[in-house]
């Protein structure tokens, strides 16, 4: 299970995509990619590794006045099927 969060401040949005295996890790990157290619807006990101197994991939937009990350958070969550969001 593809586990979810996102953190917003002025100008700063982050989405934070907690997966498992290799299914999901490959998953979630085909989804980001196809989904941020859309869009004009370039995210930082990058990968950690956490507890059990886990690894974290993590988008971040810096000076998103128009807060367009929204809109692409959205669409990768709803891509993924994923029903809660912390």
């Amino acid at each position: 299970m593809i586990d979810a969060e996102i953190r917003s401040e002025e100008r700063f949005s982050r989405l934070a995509l907690a997966y498992e295996s290799a299914d999901e890790k490959r998953c979630v990157s085909e989804c980001i990619e196809r989904v941020t290619n859309k869009h004009s807006l370039d995210p930082e990101t990058y990968t950690t590794k956490v507890s059990n197994g886990k690894e974290v991939l993590v988008l971040e937009y810096h000076d998103d006045c128009n807060r367009e990350s929204g809109e692409i958070f959205e669409e990768i969550i709803k891509s993924l099927e994923i029903k809660i969001c912390n």
